[in-house]
């Protein structure tokens, strides 16, 4: 019996010291890079959830068959989609359209807020600079078209994403060279 005891494999205290070591090691480097990641993520988040509530705006006034806008709150760093009613068939073009509140799918993203730690750094609607004003709307029309928007989101780290919204197409396009992105100002 005591011979079979001395043959059975096991762990001496070194080589658990040892793996114990080369786990501390790998965690050691990798918690920069996940925290990396993780600040990264902010960003990544801010400027997929901008992007979809305007392509759901331009969704909304394409079905709706009715002016839809997306409200910017710039210095409280929110947005929203308003509007989406319809126009009155014996209403003249130039009357204002009766809006009814559309109906939002419970999958899209009509409104949101920056994280804290992200700004605008940007925000230009029809070429006109709207960062410092309470309140800016980007308008989305039936035929697909809108408003002409640039806008910028910077983080307290630098990094940056610009947007920019195709007139004649109404659809956003997405762009993080920063060279690009400092030609529009």
């Amino acid at each position: 019996m005591r011979s079979r005891r001395s043959n059975r494999a096991g762990f001496t205290l070194i080589e658990i010291m040892v793996v114990v070591a080369i786990i501390g090691l790998i965690v050691t480097i990798a918690i920069p890079n996940i925290y990396q990641l993780a600040k990264k993520e902010g960003m990544r988040r801010a400027a997929s959830d901008m992007k979809e509530v305007l392509n759901n705006a331009r969704a909304q006034a394409i079905i709706s068959g009715g002016e839809v806008q997306v409200k910017f709150y710039p210095t409280e760093n929110r947005f929203e989609i308003t509007g989406g009613g319809q126009r009155s068939a014996t209403a003249p073009e130039a009357a204002v359209p009766v809006e009814a509140p559309a109906a939002p799918s419970p999958n899209k993203i009509t409104a949101g807020a920056l994280p804290p730690d992200i700004t605008f750094g940007m925000l230009q609607v029809n070429l006109l600079n709207y960062r410092e004003s309470e309140w800016t709307r980007v308008r989305f029309f039936p035929n697909g078209t809108s408003d002409e928007m640039r806008l910028v989101l910077v983080t307290d780290g630098g990094e940056a994403r610009g947007m920019e919204l195709e007139p004649t197409t109404g659809l956003v396009r997405v762009v993080t060279d920063l060279q690009e992105i400092r030609t529009w100002e």
